[in-house]
């Protein structure tokens, strides 16, 4: 059996690693026994590399004392960039009606101006909330603080990466879980380092990824499809706002194009957790195969 490589994705601070690993490792064996395959992975395979804290503390804490970001508060110009894209991609894909969007305005009045007033962000957030039934309205915000710092900000990416690249070796082949914001974080490993190293990733896997939003798409450019990683496969929930869209030619154009599933039930409660893709029967299934592919 190949070794299994979990990222995971933000607001991790404070959690144990060894708690966190047996989280994922609970839920993806909930998800074999519901795809019929009786099997377990066994925890010696799985390196969970842990960079929560690392993340809450170069991003809010006192690492980042001069930028601390205090919850409430409006987002700083380029976080603002990157929801208000999200949220037009979230109008436009949900077809939010513009009495949606001005109903969840603090006033409609400004509700009518786009995706360049803050107001109508928030409103088509809330209306998305609402039509989506549990997708809580600071979810896409709070994801795109953390993309967004780990894209932008000097240090960020370098202290999360030195952290990740621990868990490869150079002695065997490996599957690549990716979730979040750790989706982001494995393309732009696999991206540019998988061709230049002597590990193996013949398999990816990514869930609830936000990588098909364009300005995450322009920040990673060019995308491409890492050297040396034979399958793809990116899992979502359609009512999940953080992967808002598959990873297809459209919206994620690489060669060859990655095969999406758009079909997962996703339990948790703003339809994004980890726990709810892993027990899908599906994802499971696919992990299974590509860790015991000859």
């Amino acid at each position: 059996m190949r070794s299994l490589i979990l990222i995971h994705g933000r607001s991790q601070q404070g959690k144990l690693h060894d708690d966190l690993k047996g989280q994922w490792l609970d839920a993806l064996h909930k998800g074999l026994r519901a795809a019929d395959l009786d099997v377990e992975v066994p925890r010696d395979h799985v390196r969970f590399p842990f960079y929560g804290d690392t993340l809450d503390q170069l991003t809010h804490g006192t690492m980042a004392a001069d930028d601390v970001v205090v919850q409430g508060t409006e987002p700083d110009a380029a976080e603002k960039l990157v929801v208000a894209a999200m949220a037009a991609d979230l109008a436009a894909t949900l077809d939010l009606s513009g009495d949606e969007v001005r109903a969840s305005a603090d006033d409609p009045a400004v509700a009518e101006m786009g995706p360049q007033n803050w107001p109508w962000v928030l409103a088509v957030i809330r209306a998305a909330e609402q039509k989506l039934d549990g997708a809580g309205p600071r979810v896409l915000e709070l994801a795109v603080k953390d993309v967004n710092a780990y894209l932008t900000r000097p240090g960020v990416q370098t202290k999360i990466e030195q952290g990740v690249l621990q868990a490869f070796a150079e002695e065997d082949e490996c599957v690549v879980l990716a979730h979040s914001l750790g989706t982001v974080v494995a393309h732009n490993v696999l991206a540019r380092r998988s061709g230049h190293e002597p590990w193996s990733v013949p398999s990816l896997i990514t869930v609830g990824s936000p990588l098909g939003v364009r300005p995450i798409v322009e920040a990673l450019a060019p995308v491409k499809w890492p050297v040396g990683v034979d399958t793809w496969f990116n899992a979502y929930d359609r009512r999940d706002v953080v992967a808002l869209h598959p990873l297809d030619a459209e919206h994620f154009p690489v060669t060859p194009e990655v095969e999406n599933y758009g079909e997962v039930d996703n339990e948790t409660s703003n339809r994004h957790g980890i726990s709810g893709y892993l027990s899908d029967p599906e994802v499971a299934r696919r992990i299974h195969d590509a860790l015991t592919a000859p």
